[in-house]
């Protein structure tokens, strides 16, 4: 009683016969594919945020009016590398982390927008 086959190898057909003759590099490029898609995509629109979110960041003085991450509307009252104070209202001030500043506004906005 036998359960287990004889398993054999077959032969590699040769170039001649049919083989596949492409090279590595076009079973690659899918994926290759993919990533360049990915990187225009997603990677390079994200770093150029990025950038324009840290000269805008750079470029902030005391006075100007701006947009928090949560949607407030502030004035900027003192600038630090990690920490601003803003004033929320009329002799309300706040500290938040500089990162969270998303938008510069034109001056006067907040006076508006009461």
């Amino acid at each position: 009683m036998h359960f287990i086959t004889n398993a054999y190898a077959a032969t590699a057909p040769t170039v001649g016969q049919g083989a596949p003759s492409q090279g590595g590099l076009i079973t690659f490029l899918p994926i290759i594919l993919i990533v360049v898609v990915f990187y225009f995509l997603l990677i390079r629109p994200q770093s150029k945020m990025r950038r324009e979110q840290k000269a805008m960041i750079a470029a902030l003085t005391v006075g100007d009016e701006v947009v928090t991450a949560s949607g407030l509307l502030v004035r900027v009252v003192e600038l630090g590398p990690l920490y601003t104070t803003v004033e929320i209202a009329s002799g309300v001030r706040a500290k938040i982390q500089t990162a969270t500043i998303q938008q510069v506004l034109p001056k006067g906005t907040i006076d508006k927008a009461q």
